[in-house]
């Protein structure tokens, strides 16, 4: 497979970034097990890894594919919605 190739698999993200998120998520629901007031933090955790990859996506691919960088943003722009439209509920 070429560079070209991995990088486009990468959808953006440096190689570490995701699994460095997911794992820091691990740990902080393991904490959460033993600590039950401190779960939440681990729960928001696990819900704003993928947060944060679609605003590194976001930003930091904005000159090297504009359509990532899009598709991105409206993937924020949609849960952002969400959240509004939760409010209401």
């Amino acid at each position: 497979m070429s560079a070209e190739g991995q990088k486009s698999e990468l959808a953006g993200l440096p190689a570490w970034l995701y699994p460095a998120g997911f794992w820091l998520a691990v740990a902080l629901l393991a904490v959460g097990v033993f600590f039950p007031d401190y779960a939440v933090v681990g729960v928001a955790c696990v819900a704003l890894v993928p947060v944060l990859a679609a605003v590194w996506v976001a930003f930091g691919a904005w000159k090297a594919d504009r359509r990532l960088s899009l598709a991105a943003l409206a993937a924020l722009g949609g849960l952002g919605l969400v959240v509004v439209v939760k409010g209401f509920i």
